[in-house]
């Protein structure tokens, strides 16, 4: 295969029900990272095993189901590599949650793409608005959500482990 041709990105984005296996193995793989982040930070150990199970089980993403929300799958070459999810909150308000793209295809222009696909998921639910939450460590995320639009609001939910709260209009144009 040539040089030019290898380096071909394939990303496709695509809905996925929220209690398929794949979603589930993202689920596991995004809730194992961001817990162990936070225990490693904080407390200086992993997660306890029976704990994450616990969290796991505790967050099916049934709210990530139509008619009011929907989980989207993203794949890297064909690969299942990441996930998004949007939820009805109101109305006209959407929740950006389960941003996750798998560490060996990070900086690729996934993330980006997949937010983008959510917020066209949450325009179709009849959203004019998006807002999410995420924690001072996720300095990635953060960036990330600033690059595409979204501007740092005050408190929106009582979430223990928010700690910053963003908005953006979903109005085209």
């Amino acid at each position: 295969m040539s040089a030019a041709r290898s380096s071909v990105v394939n990303w496709s984005v695509a809905p996925e029900p929220y209690d398929s296996p794949v979603a589930a193995a993202l689920w596991r793989a995004y809730y194992t990272e961001v817990s162990d982040r936070w225990y490693l930070l904080y407390e200086g150990h992993r997660t306890d095993p029976d704990e994450l199970e616990r969290e796991i089980a505790a967050r099916s993403g049934a709210e990530l189901s139509p008619p009011r929300g929907q989980l989207l799958l993203a794949r890297y070459d064909g690969a299942p590599a990441g996930t998004a999810g949007v939820r009805l909150l109101d109305a006209e308000t959407a929740e950006l949650t389960r941003v996750f793209l798998r560490p060996e295809v990070r900086g690729r222009g996934g993330a980006a793409l997949l937010v983008g696909a959510a917020e066209d998921a949450a325009r179709a639910l009849g959203a004019r608005r998006m807002i999410l939450d995420t924690r001072s460590d996720l300095v990635e995320a953060r960036a990330l959500y600033g690059r595409l639009g979204y501007r740092e609001t005050g408190r929106h939910n009582d979430d223990p482990y928010a700690e910053h709260w963003f908005t953006k209009s979903l109005a085209a144009g």
